[in-house]
């Protein structure tokens, strides 16, 4: 302790203790700042991000292979007929696939960008690419969906107003992969909702 006189009046220093500075040391450290708050938050939406882009490349995979592999032949046949089903026979089905590739080609190239927002949480340049590109490919599987999906509504039922009989009664393998195709599809245009959604308000904290 020092101790000091001048114009009559007495200043005392008092030394600070080591623990007094060791409990304003990690006070220091351990205090978040809104920012690294922030960065927390976006790295949690980062991760569901991909989570997301994980499961509707399954769904859109499970899609195009269980649809680009569906064929049936009736085990009956006449002399000049055989009876057979298959995904090709019809252009829809066929826009089915591609869409459903093209969609599993782009989830699969997109995660490295969701990975690096993963890592770079606060990057607008890579989560506005991937909502822009989202947002097609929301229009793109739903289109392909919904088009195969009336195919696959007058397999099971037909149109007696235009005489289209329903087939499904004698291809029932045939109609029961392309109807879990479909589901598939519409599972991963629903996923690619989610995902344009969480970008845009991952885009709208920043």
């Amino acid at each position: 302790m020092d101790s000091t006189k001048a114009s009559g009046e007495t200043a005392i220093n008092m030394p600070e203790s080591k623990s007094t500075k060791a409990k304003a040391v990690v006070y220091a450290t351990t205090k978040a700042t809104p920012l690294q708050q922030g960065g927390g938050w976006k790295r949690g939406v980062a991760i569901f991000d991909f989570i997301l882009r994980i499961c509707a490349l399954v769904a859109a995979l499970a899609a195009t292979t269980t649809m680009g592999t569906t064929d049936q032949t009736l085990p009956f046949f006449t002399q000049f007929f055989q009876f057979q089903a298959s995904y090709d026979d019809l252009p829809t089905f066929t826009f089915f696939v591609v869409a459903n590739a093209i969609a599993s080609g782009y989830l699969v190239l997109s995660l490295p960008f969701s990975i690096v927002g993963i890592v770079r949480p606060q990057a607008v340049g890579i989560k506005l690419l991937l909502l822009i590109l989202d947002t097609v490919l929301v229009a793109f599987t739903t289109a392909a969906a919904a088009s195969a999906a009336a195919i696959v509504y007058l397999a099971h039922n037909g149109n007696s107003n235009t005489n289209w009989l329903a087939i499904c009664q004698q291809f029932n393998d045939f109609c029961q992969r392309v109807s879990g195709a479909v589901v598939a599809s519409f599972i991963a245009a629903v996923i690619f909702i989610f995902l344009v959604v969480l970008s845009a308000v991952a885009l709208r904290r920043h």
